[in-house]
């Protein structure tokens, strides 16, 4: 039986990409070459951060609320996780472990605590919050359009959790959704062409090959396809948004070969071995079909963000429980692929504020809750592996206007959201603001502004 394999996208690299390219290559074989070993039961190990992440898992386990939260020190390649307690027989089971410990004053419980405040009071489209490990606060942050009454009310909700438990700061854009990610997808609906990115291929629970994706992409449209005005070639099978934001789409040829890899422009892959929970510190990359690869670290994990409704004018659509960064993302970049450099896939992208030259707050869903909800799981599905997103012609090489930076449809999500980033990571491996801009992808400026209209120059409308 012959296997039919999706184009790979044809990928290419602007001249101010050479940042882009930069982070490409840190992510060749061997690259990420730190050591693993301990010296000595007390002292702390030397990490690569998937093996922090198992750590903190592991110690989050056994000590529970005894730990106050955790991130990787990627300068000393070491595991954080801060202790409120006054038991000695914890700090000596994380040290034991190869932890680094620190003191701290807010428990787990009290910062929860301060989370559940800021839901029943401070519920406001444009607002986000996650606990930050390394000032063991809340950091609740407002985007340009909290002003007036609104902002009155969040600033007071914070003030009344008290100045160590919380920080206030203001985004200067706006938090949408965005819809892209690895490989551009597109879809129509109400409205105009919808246009996002696939995420991570894997196998459904039946067997079959198939995608994970946004879930309010997958909420905008049913059935997508690797080209604007080509046939579909997968359909929806699952889509939560909001309260959670990913989508599990199946490829509707059973032969479909869906490898295990994130295609990251000029001729190179990334082979995705595992499903990996981020850590706050440790470096990630992102894929997009609008801005391509950029890189930048996890500041936040269990976000809070509240993006105003598209269906309900007084609304707000809130998804909980996503990976905060400060990597770029902009229009089109929706439910692409967060992965490590050891080829863990960590993040769905979802939305945020800014852009990938201003920087922002990026917001993703955490790929182990997509899979656990979905039953799917990451490796070979009926025609091949799964992973990546070979299954989109490529960001934007569609031809120019095919799909602009990204954007797309409006009204369908607030996704013509860029993301942002900061775009660099403290090891300074590429600002990521050099972005690859997948020929004919469009520049990303102007795109999805809403009106649902594509005009050939690249604006397919985005999310």
């Amino acid at each position: 039986m012959s296997h039919k394999r999706i184009p790979k996208r044809k990928a290419a690299i602007a001249a101010g990409g050479v940042v882009a390219l930069g982070a490409a290559a840190m992510l060749l074989p061997n690259a990420n070459a730190s050591q693993d070993g301990a010296a000595g039961d007390a002292t702390p190990r030397t990490l690569k951060a998937t093996d922090a992440s198992d750590l903190a898992t592991r110690l989050a386990a056994s000590l529970g609320d005894a730990l106050a939260g955790s991130y990787y020190d990627s300068a000393r390649q070491q595991l954080v996780v801060n202790v409120v307690s006054g038991d000695d027989n914890v700090v000596v089971q994380a040290k034991k472990a190869g932890a680094t410990v620190r003191r701290v004053d807010n428990s787990t419980a009290e910062l929860k605590s301060a989370a559940r405040t800021l839901k029943a009071r401070a519920t406001i489209p444009g607002t986000s919050w996650a606990v930050d490990p390394r000032t063991n606060k809340v950091v609740v942050t407002a985007d340009s359009t909290v002003t007036g009454a609104r902002w009155d009310r969040l600033q007071s909700t914070v003030q009344s959790l008290g100045p160590g438990m919380a920080t206030l700061k203001k985004s200067a854009g706006t938090f949408k959704t965005f819809a892209s990610g690895g490989d551009a997808i597109f879809a129509q609906a109400q409205g105009g062409t919808v246009r996002c990115s696939l995420g991570f291929n894997v196998t459904a629970s039946d067997g079959s090959p198939a995608f994970l994706t946004a879930g309010h992409c997958g909420v905008a449209a049913k059935q997508w396809a690797d080209s604007q005005n080509g046939q579909p070639i997968a359909t929806v099978d699952q889509a939560t948004f909001p309260g959670n934001d990913f989508s599990l789409v199946k490829y509707d040829d059973p032969n479909t070969q869906a490898p295990s890899d994130v295609n990251v422009g000029n001729g190179q892959t990334v082979q995705i071995t595992q499903a990996a929970d981020a850590t706050v510190g440790e470096t990630v990359f992102r894929m997009g079909s609008t801005t391509g690869l950029h890189n930048g670290t996890v500041t936040g994990l269990d976000a809070t963000v509240n993006f105003q409704s598209e269906t309900d004018p007084n609304g707000v659509d809130t998804v909980n429980g996503l990976i905060q960064t400060n990597v770029c993302a902009e229009p089109g970049d929706s439910g692409g692929s967060l992965f490590t450099q050891d080829g863990g896939a960590v993040g769905l992208t979802s939305g945020g504020s800014g852009d990938c030259t201003q920087g922002g707050e990026t917001f993703f869903q955490p790929v182990t809750a997509a899979l656990q909800a979905t039953g799917a799981t990451l490796g070979a599905g009926n025609g091949g592996g799964a992973g990546d997103g070979a299954g989109q012609q490529g960001a934007g090489d569609q031809g120019a206007g095919a799909q602009g930076s990204g954007d797309q449809q409006a009204g369908q999500d607030p996704s013509g959201a860029g993301s942002e980033t900061a775009p660099g990571d403290p090891s300074g491996t590429g600002d990521g603001s050099g972005t690859a801009d997948n020929s004919g992808a469009g520049d990303g400026s102007g795109m999805a502004d809403g009106s649902g209209t594509a005009d050939g120059s690249g604006t397919a409308q985005g999310h």
